[in-house]
Formats: C-alpha cells, structure tokens, sequence
C-alpha cells in the first residue's frame, strides 16, 4: 500500500534488521529466495540463467539467486560488475554461492537464458555507463526475458527516470514495499509485470515513519466514501454547479454534469451563458439549466440555491469571466459549498496572472480548492516547479499543492494527487483508452460529484482518479468519453458490493 523511496526504504531495512528476527544477510537470503520462486513458476522454458552483479545489495540478492537456482542443478552463470565490499552481506552472499562470478565485460546475452538483474536496483543515484551500459545494450538486442531484482538498473527509484540506460524487465520482483520508480513513467513501462514479495519485515516496522505515498487505490479513500442512507435525499447527497461554455462549446461540460449526477450527487445544475441556454436544454433531462451571463448571476444562483460544489473549465472558455467566477467562488465562506474544482480553462485563465489564484486569502472557512491540470497546465500555472528537473512527478505536485494551498491533481499515465500537507498517491490503474477528448472533463465531474457529498477533498480526488480508470479499463477498445459516466455505476457496483 504504501510507496517507499530509497532512503525510506534504507531506513525501514535498518529499523527491521534492528528488531529482528532477520539479521541483514538474513533479509537478503529471503529477497533472493522470493526472486527464485517467481522465476521457477514463471521461466520453465529457459534454457539457462546469466546473473548479473553489482556490488552493493542488490548484487548480493543476486548472488543468492544464483545459489539457489545452481543448488537445483540448473544452468547459472554470474558475471560482476566489481567484487562486493569486504565485509559486507552482499560479501558473504558471494562467499557463500559455488558459481564463481566472471567480469561483467565479457556478458553477452542469448536469447535462450534469462538474465536476472542485480546490479544496482533502487538505490541508484548516476547514470549508467561503461560495461553496465553495453551489458543493458546486449540484453535489449538478445531480446530475452528480463528478471529485475527490486527495480531494473537504470531506473530511478525516487522519480521513474532513465538514468543514461536501463533494463526493460519481464518482470520485477522487489521487497516489503514499492518505490515510486515502479509507478512513474518512463520507469514504470520498464518495469514489466511487478511483485512485491514478503521478505520477513513485519508491516509495523513503519510505523510512525511518516510515510505520506501510497499507491491509488480503495484502501486509501473507501473509510470516507460516500453510501447513501434510508433517510438520504437529493440535497443532502449535494447540489453541484457545473459552468458551461458558449454555444459552441458546451459538449465538455455535460460530460461533467453527466459525471457528476452518476457519481451519486443529489442534484446538478448547469450554469450557462444565454447563448448556449437552448443548445444545453436540448441535450439535459434530469440536469437542471440556470442563465449565468454575469457575476452577478453566479451570486444570485449561489445564494439562493447553494451548492456544495462548483466545477468551473471545461468547455468554458479562457478570459477575464473564468478568473472572476473562479476568485469569487473560492472566497465564499464555507457553509454549504465545501470546494471548488477548476479544470481545464479554468487553469488556464490564470496563466498571465497566477499570483491572484495562488496567493489568494486562505483559511479553514473557505471552500476548498481541487486543480486538475496536465503537464502543459501544470507548467503555465506552476513555470518555476515545472522547469526543476531535478523533482519527480510526486515533488512536482506536492510543491505545486503546498503553494496553492489545494489538492493537485497531476494528470498523465502515472495520474498524481497530492495535498498541500504533503500526503500524495500515485494511480497505476490507469489505461490508454482514456487518452481522448473530454475524458478529463469526466474526471473532474466525479470529483466535483464527491466533494458534493461531503467527501474530503484529498479523499475525492484520489478516488476520483481511480474510479475513471477502472472504467476506462473495464470498457477497453473503442473508448470514448461518453462511455465513462454510464460505466460509473458498474464500477460502484464493485466497490460498495465488496465493502
């Protein structure tokens, strides 16, 4: 459940051996012993296996594999990178395996045997180069099957970069818990299928750690979700406002209106400008229209009818009339609308003039505030964090959160949600079906439509995130956005069902 980076990983290794009953060799016999039993139910047909080393842990684990894989008389062969250093477990796991290591220079790999991974894994900090480099260059060209040892060399194991070059596995087997290399593009499509494989750490040991990244999923967000009751009715399950473009471009915003009302929200109303109001009415049935040519109508409908939400971007239009909708929205106190979601053009609107969004007046009165950009939203809104490099995708959004003082939530394959308190998950459930026109417009309508019914803000976003991908998943090819709302209710079938 939760993701671990590097150092967090070293510190929970150094807690375990500390607690026992596994002393360090002790954990590495098992992490070697939990890679061998993956490749013996996986690998049957190989003729032969070339273990590489490094010499830190990661080559011990390896070492160990190559024990147990000769001990059953298979075909092994170990090539080193550089002898383990004295003393160390990684040491007496290269004492203790019969297979003599060859240098690592005269590696070429066949496509009959497996190669299994274990030069550098997690911890790497440099990129990759020298005999580690052409070893990676002669296994990509054998196209044989790949076996990394926690995380293919390579690969950051903070950011999921390509450090120089990497392995691109078959499959990974790392221990007690993920990194976040595992999840975040580009590592994660190098990663093949993934096991995290129990080595003897007890789940308490990180505890009080302050682990604060999970993987996406129910475990994260299912105590805050929203059931409604024998005694629910539409208002208390929430109104929300969704803000419609012009005439030629309201498509967008009933796909998030249609969203929201799926998700479980009592009520939707459709703002729109009197230009659209005819073409909105053709298309709305259960979805409530209200004019809204001016501020001073967004006023008017907010104090009278009170939403508990407002959705403002999609198909809306970039200008001065999304920044003015949007700051008066976000400087309401907060009675009955609990948050804003700006999307889309919304987000965009504040591209020349970011200070006004976020250095607007915060305080636990005023509604809350859910941004869902992609990269090139991100990077109009947040330059300076955008242009750092040196950050992952988790830094990224959680730097950008703690500014605006909002959940972000950073599209892309490896979706990212992060709160300004520095909690952050990373979505790995998602599916390239979703990448088309008005699939994000969906998104931010379930998150609006939970927000509603009075899920934490944080909680909606994650939740958000992965109901939309499970629906992407569970229709596949063919996808096109008007498909996602109507799944919602198979997904949530599945979700409360197993409650």
């Amino acid at each position: 459940m939760e993701i671990l980076t590097s150092a967090e990983m070293g510190r929970t290794d150094r807690r375990a051996i500390a607690k026992g009953p596994y002393d360090g060799y002790g954990l590495m016999r098992n992490a070697g012993a939990s890679v061998v039993d993956e490749i013996l139910a996986r690998f049957a047909e190989v003729h032969g296996f070339d273990i590489l080393c490094g010499p830190g842990n990661n080559g011990g684990d390896g070492y160990v594999v190559a024990r147990l894989l000769h001990e059953r008389g298979l075909d092994v062969r170990v090539f080193a990178s550089a002898p383990p250093r004295q003393g160390s477990d990684a040491a007496l796991a290269a004492r203790d395996c019969s297979v003599r290591p060859e240098p690592l220079s005269v590696f070429r790999a066949t496509r009959e045997r497996l190669v299994v991974d274990a030069l550098f894994g997690a911890g790497l900090s440099k990129e990759i180069g020298g005999p580690e480099a052409e070893a990676i260059g002669s296994t990509q060209a054998a196209g044989c099957p790949v076996v990394a040892v926690d995380l293919p060399s390579g690969v950051s194991g903070d950011s999921g970069a390509i450090l120089g070059a990497a392995f691109s596995a078959t499959l990974t087997v790392t221990f007690f818990r993920a990194k976040p290399g595992h999840f975040l593009y580009p590592g994660r499509e190098r990663c093949g299928a993934i096991v995290v494989a129990d080595i003897g750490i007890a789940p308490t040991v990180i505890e009080g750690a302050g682990i604060k990244l999970w993987e996406n999923g129910p475990h994260v967000w299912r105590s805050d979700f929203p059931s409604p009751s024998s005694q629910t009715h539409k208002y208390t399950r929430g109104h929300v406002a969704v803000f419609s473009g012009g005439a030629s471009a309201t498509g967008a915003a009933r796909l998030s209106a249609r969203a929201v009302a799926r998700i479980g929200a009592g009520a939707v109303t459709m703002l729109s400008p009197s230009s659209a109001l005819l073409v909105n009415a053709a298309h709305l049935t259960s979805i409530m229209l209200q004019r809204a040519d001016t501020l001073a109508d967004v006023e008017t409908f907010v104090a009278n009818r009170r939403p508990a939400a407002a959705l403002l971007g999609p198909g809306f239009g970039v200008g001065e009339t999304a920044r003015l909708f949007a700051l008066f929205l976000l400087g309401q106190r907060k009675g009955d609308l609990k948050g804003v979601v700006l999307d889309a053009d919304a987000i965009t609107s504040f591209a020349e003039e970011p200070r006004s969004l976020l250095e607007r007046m915060v305080d636990g009165e005023m509604p809350e505030l859910v941004l869902t950009p992609h990269a090139a939203e991100f990077e109009r809104l947040f330059p300076d964090i955008a242009a750092d490099r040196s950050l992952s995708k988790v830094e990224r959004a959680r730097a950008a959160a703690l500014q605006a003082s909002a959940v972000v939530l950073l599209k892309g394959a490896d979706t990212v949600v992060a709160a300004p308190d520095g909690r952050a998950v990373i979505n790995a459930n998602g599916t390239p079906y979703l990448a088309t026109a008005g699939s994000g417009d969906v998104l931010a309508g379930i998150i609006a439509g939970l927000i509603a019914q009075s899920m934490p803000v944080f909680e909606a976003a994650a939740a958000a995130a992965w109901l939309h991908a499970e629906a992407g998943r569970l229709f596949g090819p063919g996808l096109i956005a008007e498909d996602l709302p109507e799944l919602l209710p198979e997904v949530l079938s599945g979700l409360l069902g197993a409650s």
